[in-house]
């Protein structure tokens, strides 16, 4: 943590798009639609108090852009957790953006962060500031996320999901090795009102069905890739989209991913992170600093359009 924070633009290094797209607009039209709505408003301040420079010179708020420009805006005060902010393009066509998220960037705002998120680092880093994400990914899972790149596509493209996404991998990298080279798991899933921890789900045992709130039905493939140290690489295809539904059915049949805090050590370690933080000691039971799930390729019927996005396997 430190005591400022600042954003950086570099507009000749916009990852996606053409840098001439933010020549001549005024510096303080190109901020607003990329800072929280709190920080727009304090713009003015900023600019008067000299946290704004383009190229390392302080400049004014009716500055106008170039092509090369490098933007840095000083927050004082404001703090963010570090984090792994090296997202990377997959692919994009006119409406849509295939990323890369890395182990550990949120997707969007949380109490921690506000920039240091996947969302607003494709609005800063790209010319899409109306970017937005059409499916999600937990915090601590990496892989290969979809988004809209901007309000209309995202309006167009997010009440077709299921029909535009039409295969889901992920691979997940689990404890012991299992008996099994395939397995298929067709059950439901839900959070139970007795659970120590609110966000966990379990696979429902009709023998306690009173305890379950809202099941839904899960179905997911798996099967063996690697075996090394105990611990095996699985190819997980999806379905169903339930919410933990890969940990949740790994953890039930005695596998949890490495380094799942809910679903793995019957979740003590989820708890202790919470009312005292982990240690080195703790990561090293655990086996990995984030949960070891990645989301590794996206099949994509784009009107008839078949596109492939994959993720080398990580070994």
């Amino acid at each position: 943590m430190s005591a400022h924070f600042t954003l950086i633009f570099n507009l000749a290094d916009s990852l996606t798009g053409s840098e001439t797209e933010f020549s001549g607009i005024p510096l303080i039209d190109f901020l607003r639609l990329r800072v929280t709505p709190s920080d727009a408003l304090r713009l003015p301040e900023l600019f008067a108090d000299g946290y704004i420079s383009v190229d390392d010179a302080v400049v004014a708020a009716d500055f106008t852009l170039s092509t090369s420009a490098r933007i840095c805006v000083c927050l004082p005060g404001h703090q963010e957790e570090e984090v792994n902010t090296r997202w990377r393009l997959l692919w994009q066509n006119s409406e849509l953006m295939a990323v890369y998220k890395p182990h550990l960037l949120p997707v969007s705002r949380t109490t921690r962060n506000l920039y240091n998120t996947l969302i607003s680092l494709v609005k800063r880093q790209t010319p899409y500031a109306d970017a937005r994400l059409l499916h999600r990914l937990d915090t601590e899972t990496a892989g290969v996320i979809l988004l809209a790149k901007n309000a209309q596509a995202d309006r167009r493209w997010k009440p077709r999901l299921d029909q535009l996404i039409c295969k889901k991998i992920y691979h997940a990298w689990v404890e012991g090795v299992p008996l099994w080279r395939s397995e298929r798991m067709e059950c439901d899933l839900a959070e139970r009102a007795d659970s120590v921890i609110r966000s966990q789900v379990y696979v429902v045992d009709d023998a306690d069905s009173g305890l379950y709130i809202k099941p839904r039905q899960s179905k997911t493939a798996f099967r063996v890739l690697h075996s090394a140290a105990g611990k095996t690489l699985l190819e997980c295809r999806l379905y169903t989209g339930r919410k933990h539904q890969i940990r949740a059915q790994l953890s039930y049949l005695g596998h949890p991913v490495v380094g799942d805090k809910i679903y793995g050590h019957e979740g003590r370690f989820y708890l202790k992170r919470i009312e005292q933080g982990l240690d080195d000691a703790d990561f090293q039971v655990l086996g990995s600093r984030y949960h070891r799930l990645e989301a590794v390729e996206l099949e994509l019927d784009v009107e008839g359009l078949a596109v492939q996005i994959m993720l080398p396997v990580q070994r």
